[in-house]
């Protein structure tokens, strides 16, 4: 594709001040990680995405204006090279970017992630020249690019669950000279075609390490992957894998979210009131606020991931101020309401006693003297997947 002279030249220079910028932040402290980032040019890879507009509708949801450069090409060119994350698209829906429309809500469902992330994510698994790559989750290919700069074409895979965005992303790909490894497949089962590899990195996040990246990957390889899960707690670890097949790894600090693997994802579960209605009539004061776990801190945030150990298949809502957990799969649930003086009452049921559980876990965190992630350790071996801390027993991860 030709495009403008003019276009290529402010492409250039907007890439030059998103690394000079990166750099200052100290994201870019490598000369090779920098170099591809002036060199790929970001633009090619997200010819429409989504930017939320200033205020919601009338239901609350937020309304996401497209962004073309037919429709403002100085805002989209703008956007793409800032340190943000694009919505591409919203419920596996493929979006037509000749006659884009607004978007009510909606679950985003693929992305260009902030290239600081991308960059930080590479780095953080010790990508160097000479190692092979396995990327899960190609997305719009940007951070496949970045991967062919530095290592070049021949050392990468990428995998794409969905086959619209990989064919979307490998012309891309192809229209700046890249050539790598590209294929639709689901990153639950890594791509033993091109295995074993040096490096794993996911783009996703998978509620427990699957098992066929272990095996695909090289001993003394590393693989970089995010754990999450169905109340969306977060947590990145970095697994070293041993020759007897298997792995260990400490969390990572930070903040860091992806899109969970479709295979992951968490099931619909109805409606909150009917959930509600089949609980028993006396609440009881609950020792533990839903803030805990709920407020945008970093540690209510380390603190979600870590609850989930004690109810994986829990889900959380909140309406109209009252907080809600579910379990589809043992049909548990929670109901959490103010009481007017500060604290809260909880009504629980079911064959788990969802809150009581969040409770004991949220006692033992405490009384370990609140350790960060970087205290705890992943092992992943036959018999499971396990976090370990010194101060907190042993939680397991659900399985894979």
């Amino acid at each position: 594709m030709t495009l403008p002279v003019d276009l290529e030249t402010d492409a250039a220079r907007l890439r030059a001040i998103m690394a000079e910028d990166l750099a200052v932040r100290g994201v870019l402290d490598d000369p090779a990680w920098r170099a591809a980032v002036e060199a790929v040019p970001r633009h090619r890879f997200v010819p429409g995405f989504y930017l939320p507009g200033e205020e919601c509708d009338g239901q609350g949801l937020t309304l996401w204006q497209p962004v073309t450069a037919a429709l403002d090409h100085g805002r989209w060119l703008a956007a793409a090279y800032s340190d943000t994350t694009l919505i591409t698209q919203f419920d596996g829906d493929e979006p037509d970017w000749e006659h884009p429309a607004g978007r009510h809500g909606g679950a985003p469902t693929s992305s260009s992630t902030l290239p600081s992330l991308v960059v930080r994510m590479w780095a953080d698994a010790d990508v160097r020249e000479g190692h092979t790559v396995l990327e899960i989750g190609t997305g719009t290919g940007y951070s496949t690019a970045l991967a062919c700069e530095r290592l070049g074409s021949a050392g990468v895979t990428s995998i794409e669950v969905d086959p619209h965005r990989l064919e979307r992303a490998a012309s891309a790909l192809h229209g700046c000279g890249y050539a790598p490894t590209l294929a639709v497949a689901d990153g639950l089962y890594g791509y033993w075609p091109e295995a074993p590899f040096d490096r794993i990195v996911a783009a996703c996040s998978f509620r427990a390490v699957p098992p066929a990246l272990v095996a695909q990957t090289r001993p003394g390889g590393k693989i970089l992957l995010t754990l999450s899960g169905w109340l969306y707690g977060y947590a990145r670890v970095l697994l070293t894998v041993a020759g007897d097949g298997t792995a260990e790894g400490r969390l990572l600090g930070g903040t860091v979210s992806f899109m969970s693997a479709r295979t992951h994802a968490a099931p619909a579960f109805g409606n909150p009131a009917h959930w509600a209605a089949g609980l028993p009539g006396r609440p009881r004061a609950a020792r533990h606020a839903p803030e805990r776990i709920t407020a945008a801190t970093e540690e209510a945030f380390h603190l979600r991931f870590l609850v989930q150990s004690a109810v994986p298949d829990a889900q959380l809502t909140a309406v109209g101020g009252i907080v809600h957990l579910v379990d589809v799969v043992s049909g548990s649930a929670a109901m959490l309401a103010p009481d007017g003086d500060g604290g809260w009452r909880v009504r629980e049921g079911g064959q788990v006693r969802l809150w009581e559980s969040v409770e004991r876990l949220i006692d033992v965190y405490d009384a370990a003297g609140r350790p960060g992630p970087e205290t705890f350790t992943l092992c992943v071996h036959d018999g499971g997947q396990h976090l370990r801390q010194p101060q907190v027993p042993c939680l397991p991860l659900p399985s894979p």
